[in-house]
């Protein structure tokens, strides 16, 4: 019973699923890519909330538009180029436009329940690494860049790592995206910020959140959603599911804690967006290790994994970086310390699969060590090559003038916010004058 299911719609009937599929599985994997699909519009509520009012709806809009133009590459060869057979460095073209993607079983799920799964990831991703370049970069630019991104940056990284690549092959431990999402948006955040150069108003104003209930409506809805991100890398719903799961729920707990502890250490307060910023964090660091740590190391894992962080967020005002949303910090800086921290904590007795330092396996800290370096240098490269390419074809970066408009208005003619009853039509020299009242009185 568990291995039959009969679907009955569209005219069809009797659809069993397929031989080695397995239902509960199946149903697991199908909330769990649900789950984290709805990670990228919470991640556009958090992010939204942290720039100013102006800018907010573009913003958002960032993260939503990588749910179609990430999704669609994806579909089309992102996946292809991710997780088809072909050699060390690169899928093949196997499964280009979904070829062979079908109901037949890849592990425990059909396969074509698990190229949506890992679509939900490449949406992500881009969608992250867009809070490195808010209020500064067109969005026609963006949209061109996203796409080649997820393409020729995203679906390389996933193929070294997850898809039978050279990483993978060395047995660097990577359970739900340390390196392929986090470090990778991280660094891509980063070299974004340096290309575009800083906002206008950077370090002469205060820029400071408009909305900082969203912010926590975001890092509560991303938390939610991450259950499905790690939990479903377990790829059935066993107990290694069981293992990401918890182990979910103890590490951000842990950052928060600390990061609390070293606010009120510091300054006597704690704040909203400080407790929002660890949720994060801490949701990074335990996604490489998810499924290799212990409970207990779970917790030791989100404690440190928050001392990092913390400090450079503390330092990075200082600086011209304007990583406007602290992309680097929060998830570059945390997914780095995560997936060391896999090498030091990972523990076969849980995992089944390597030991980490601390049990008496040093090596596996070195290839974590590798596989940092690795993602780091080819994200930072390719982030770099596609900004320069986009740039010959449309400008990058929107004038100081629509800069200073707000980019809601100049990139999308809406406004996330109106006062009063409507607002003022803005006519092009063009336009015909308005008509006059009969009589000629205004």
């Amino acid at each position: 019973m568990r291995k039959t299911l009969f679907i009955a719609a569209s005219g069809l009937s009797g659809l069993a699923l397929a031989e080695g599929v397995d239902g509960a599985a199946t149903a697991w994997m199908l909330v769990s890519t649900a789950l984290v699909l709805l990670m990228t519009p919470a991640l556009a509520f958090f992010y939204g909330g942290l720039v100013r009012s102006k800018n907010a709806l573009n913003t958002m809009m960032m993260s939503f538009a990588a749910l179609g133009f990430v999704g669609v590459g994806w579909a089309l060869l992102g996946y292809s180029l991710a997780f088809a057979e072909g050699g060390p460095w690169l899928g093949g073209l196997g499964h280009a436009l979904l070829k062979g993607v079908g109901l037949e079983a890849k592990g425990e799920i059909p396969h074509l329940l698990f190229m949506a799964f890992q679509g939900t990831f490449a949406i992500l991703t881009a969608a992250l690494l867009t809070g490195g370049m808010v209020e500064r970069m067109r969005f026609p630019a963006l949209l061109l860049f996203l796409s080649l991104w997820g393409l020729l940056v995203y679906a390389p990284l996933a193929h070294w790592v997850w898809g039978g690549g050279f990483l993978g092959t060395l047995g660097a431990l990577d359970f739900a995206g340390g390196t392929v999402v986090h470090i990778n948006a991280g660094i891509a955040a980063l070299v974004g910020a340096l290309v575009l150069g800083a906002r206008k108003d950077y370090g002469r104003q205060a820029i400071l959140p408009h909305n900082v209930p969203f912010v926590l409506l975001g890092a509560a809805l991303l938390w939610f959603g991450w259950f499905g991100f790690n939990g479903g890398s377990a790829l059935s719903s066993g107990a290694l599911a069981t293992l990401a799961f918890v182990n979910t729920l103890l590490a951000p707990a842990a950052t928060l804690t600390a990061w609390a502890l070293l606010d009120l250490l510091r300054t006597g307060k704690v704040t909203a967006v400080g407790l929002a910023t660890a949720i994060v964090v801490g949701l990074v660091a335990i996604t490489p290790a998810a499924g290799f740590v212990s409970p207990l190391s779970a917790l030791v894992l989100g404690a440190v994994s928050a001392l990092p962080s913390y400090f450079f967020l503390l330092w990075r005002p200082r600086t011209r970086l304007d990583d406007s949303l602290d992309v680097f910090g929060a998830h570059g800086i945390a997914g780095i310390t995560g997936a060391l921290l896999t090498g030091l904590l990972a523990e076969k007795a849980w995992n089944g699969v390597a030991d980490g330092l601390l049990f008496g396996n040093p090596a596996q800290l070195a290839i974590q060590a590798l596989a940092v370096g690795v993602a780091v240098a080819y994200s930072a490269l390719g982030t770099f090559l596609l900004l320069k390419l986009v740039g010959l074809f449309t400008p990058l970066r929107a004038s100081p003038k629509e800069e200073g408009l707000g980019l809601d208005v100049t990139q999308h003619g809406e406004e996330a916010y109106v006062e009063g009853e409507g607002a003022i039509l803005v006519l092009s020299e063009a336009s015909p004058p308005a008509l006059k009242p009969v009589g000629g009185k205004a």
